[in-house]
């Protein structure tokens, strides 16, 4: 364990590559920047997926509602459908699922009271496959914004403690406040670079959170309108079927 901490005055300068620039920062500070860097990796690759497949999925959600809607009053329910399968995002799919279900249902001779409980059933359960696609790899920054800070505060104590014991066992004739002060600041470097790593992953975890939970609310919002929709447009099916029954008990 001594020796993975070496003390800051041992480092060298020269030319060979490790003695100069940033890797020289990941060599004076110890075992633990590597993790660090590990989780600096994992948390940009996350933030470019995550930045790019959202992008793709931000779009204008209320004209596309609106076009669906207007074919399904129009009884175009198979264009409704296509048009949803050609565009992208949550909204288009939740649509998409309630449509298919609602035209399949209708085929099958559903009573309108069972096709709209089976349609909201099957936006329900799709909702929660759509929140999963958008929340992918969100715990990996929200993993590294939490850990990162940690490890660097862990690698400096740690860094600390073997400092210390280096400086209690130095001669006196030594300049205790030089080397001290030396070595202190280097250890410092793998708390200052979790925080690099933590900082910048936490912030992209919050503003991609509040995307999703947007993206979240419009297909939420989008499955209810469609399940009125359904029931205005099922309305004289339903009074049809109470009549019938109503002449059945007279």
């Amino acid at each position: 364990m001594l020796n993975l901490f070496a003390d800051a005055t041992a480092v060298t300068t020269g030319t060979t590559w490790y003695n100069s620039g940033a890797m020289a920062y990941m060599m004076q500070g110890g075992p633990f920047m590597w993790p660090i860097l590990f989780m600096a990796v994992l948390a940009l690759a996350a933030i470019i997926e995550r930045f790019r497949s959202l992008k793709l999925l931000s779009g204008n959600a209320d004209v596309l509602r609106n076009q669906v809607l207007d074919l399904l009053h129009q009884e175009k329910v198979e264009d409704a459908i296509d048009l949803c399968l050609r565009s992208r995002g949550p909204v288009p799919a939740i649509l998409a699922v309630g449509l298919h279900r609602y035209e399949l249902l209708r085929r099958l001779g559903y009573d309108a009271g069972r096709i709209e409980e089976q349609v909201d059933k099957a936006m329900e359960e799709y909702g929660a496959h759509i929140t999963a696609v958008l929340e992918r790899h969100m715990p990996i920054l929200s993993t590294v914004a939490n850990v990162a800070p940690m490890v660097g505060s862990i690698g400096t104590v740690a860094g600390m403690i073997v400092l210390f014991q280096g400086i209690v066992n130095m001669p006196e004739s030594a300049r205790l406040m030089k080397v001290a002060a030396e070595g202190i600041q280097m250890k410092l470097l793998v708390t200052l670079f979790g925080l690099t790593v933590g900082v910048p992953a936490y912030i992209f975890f919050t503003y991609f959170n509040s995307i999703i939970s947007r993206l979240v609310l419009d297909a939420e919002e989008t499955a209810s309108k469609l399940i009125e929709a359904l029931t205005v447009r099922m309305a004289p099916a339903n009074l049809e079927s109470a009549e019938r029954t109503t002449d059945l008990i007279v």
